[in-house]
């Protein structure tokens, strides 16, 4: 009997909240790349897809009340911000090792040289659009250096907003054009690259290889304004979520007096779900469910082969509210779930 109530209740609460949530619209602008979305009238992100970024990106995400969530640089750079990896763009999503070519570092700062070592994923085109519903859907290629394709992209982007809670599901189908392997490697998948203020405070400069080894050292900035606190589902705290596997992680911040409280979630249909959690003190929050033994050395093997025309989905959601509690979190995360 105290199952059906709660299922009634949480149905109810399910109506309570489509019913009251804010119109989502969309602005196509095609000679500038970019799709601009907007809630209850309000900007929220835009999605871009720019010739000199090697990925696309939803850049830059605000909270319901204007405040930014994302980085600037490089895109836009802002005053006292980390110019640290350049290909920490936005809201995106890539890897480390398809094929053994690197998506996930791959950015301007590359040098011609290495170029063939790395991947980048071509947009194609806006497939649909519906302010109904919400959702935003484009394709994209995965490319090597000569533009062959070894994996199609089809991505949906579901936005939502009610009261001051936003929230982005993005489903992502990659189907191989060739056989390709994921191999285990910490970079990636899906990836946020967060505003100043959702950093933790540092006390020492920090060095971090990306996948070939090469080594970006991470200065010690101002720490005014700086109180990023990092806990996922099992109650972890602070950088010490790195590396472990959550169905949920949350990230919360003190922002010119308003809290912010952002999430990722991972779903129970991906591959190696719980995800590993790729969070970083200094402003990368990412969640991976390729990661495998670059997390946890006692772990299994993780190898995805697919064979051409095979596909892979993954489903993940980015959460964008207040003062969030774990009882509403957790809520949200079955909603997401079902």
């Amino acid at each position: 009997m105290k199952s059906v109530k709660v299922f009634l209740f949480m149905l109810l609460m399910a109506i309570v909240q489509i019913a009251s949530s804010q119109k989502v619209t969309f602005k196509q602008l095609d000679q500038d790349r970019k799709v601009e979305v907007y809630i209850g009238n309000k900007f929220f992100t835009t999605f871009i897809y720019p010739t000199n970024l090697e990925k696309q990106s939803l850049y830059p995400i605000v909270n319901a009340n204007g405040k930014f969530i994302t980085r600037g640089f490089p895109t836009d750079p802002r005053p006292f911000e980390r110019v640290d990896h350049p290909h920490h763009v936005g809201f995106w999503f890539n890897f480390g090792d398809v094929n053994g070519l690197d998506f996930w570092n791959n950015s301007f700062a590359i040098k011609p040289a290495d170029k063939p070592k790395y991947g980048t994923i071509l947009f194609n085109k806006i497939e649909s659009i519906n302010a109904k519903k919400g959702t935003l859907t484009y394709s994209a290629n995965w490319v090597d250096i000569n533009n062959k394709v070894l994996l199609t992209e089809l991505t949906t982007f579901t936005f939502f907003g009610v009261g001051v809670l936003r929230t982005i599901e993005r489903t992502t189908q990659l189907t191989a054009k060739q056989e390709v392997t994921f191999t285990e490697n910490k970079e990636g998948i899906i990836g946020l690259r967060v505003d100043r203020a959702f950093e933790e405070p540092a006390t020492a400069p920090e060095t971090f290889l990306d996948a070939h080894g090469v080594a970006t050292k991470v200065p010690v900035l101002n720490n005014e304004g700086v109180n990023g606190v990092y806990h996922n589902k099992e109650g972890i705290v602070g950088a010490s979520v790195w590396g472990k596997r959550s169905s949920w992680v949350a990230l919360k911040a003190t922002k010119e007096a308003e809290i912010i409280t952002l999430v990722l979630m991972d779903h129970p249909s991906n591959v190696n779900y719980p995800a590993w959690s790729h969070a970083r003190g200094y402003g990368l929050f990412a969640m991976n469910n390729l990661g495998g033994r670059a997390f946890d050395k006692n772990t299994s093997p993780v190898k995805v082969v697919l064979q051409p025309e095979q596909n892979i989905v993954f489903k993940h959601k980015l959460v964008v509210g207040d003062d969030l509690s774990d009882e509403s979190i957790n809520r949200m995360a079955m909603d997401f779930n079902k």
